[in-house]
């Protein structure tokens, strides 16, 4: 690099830009760090053979830390990946239970109690869903009008385009307020939670839940 492209400067000044770039402080989720640390972890998996059926199969967690079929895949995959994935279904295929936990991830709320940012949780399933809610439309739903006069009563049905991240309920109970105060009558939307068909509803005084399509 030095002979052909860059003189010792330059490196000096790409080392200073990526250490700041790839900083972590405690407090925040870096998702540049995030990201390198997922394409090394993707990397090492496929070398040592750690994907397919076998190693789905394996329970063992001493023979799976041991694992190392030496297939030496680990370029040709993150390649890849870098040539058809996007940062949703990038994190939604290749993130791991092991990765979450080896990186310390976990979710965590605001304590009215203590004043402070308190760890809800370190449950894999959760995290995840945090995370692609984070980059799935920039972290807000898509929402889309299904019909402004639903089943003749003059009511708004509402789609929710579920990405494999559910809606917050207590978020989408507030929006529906506000579109029922906008919209004069009552407002539903349809989505998905845990995996099941529901409609939310809300007439202006009582807030509902139906399972099933709209």
């Amino acid at each position: 690099m030095t002979k052909r492209i860059a003189n010792w400067s330059d490196i000096v000044e790409y080392a200073d830009n990526n250490a700041g770039v790839m900083a972590t402080n405690g407090q925040s989720l870096n998702p540049y760090k995030l990201g390198i640390e997922l394409y090394r972890d993707i990397e090492d998996r496929w070398n040592k053979g750690k994907f397919g059926r076998e190693w789905d199969r394996c329970t063992d967690a001493e023979e799976r830390h041991h694992w190392d079929l030496k297939l030496g895949l680990g370029k040709e995959k993150i390649f890849e990946v870098r040539a058809h994935y996007n940062d949703v279904n990038f994190l939604d295929e290749f993130l791991t239970p092991e990765f979450a936990a080896d990186q310390g991830l976990f979710n965590f709320e605001w304590s009215e109690r203590n004043s402070s940012f308190e760890v809800a949780t370190r449950e894999f399933g959760k995290v995840k869903q945090k995370l692609l809610g984070q980059l799935t439309n920039a972290g807000s739903p898509v929402i889309r009008v299904l019909n402004a006069n639903y089943q003749n009563r003059g009511e708004l049905l509402l789609a929710h385009e579920h990405q494999r991240v559910d809606l917050r309920l207590d978020y989408a109970q507030r929006v529906l307020e506000a579109l029922v105060r906008v919209w004069k009558r009552p407002v539903l939307v349809a989505t998905k939670i845990e995996e099941k068909s529901v409609v939310l509803r809300f007439d202006g005084t009582e807030h509902t839940r139906t399972e099933g399509e709209a």
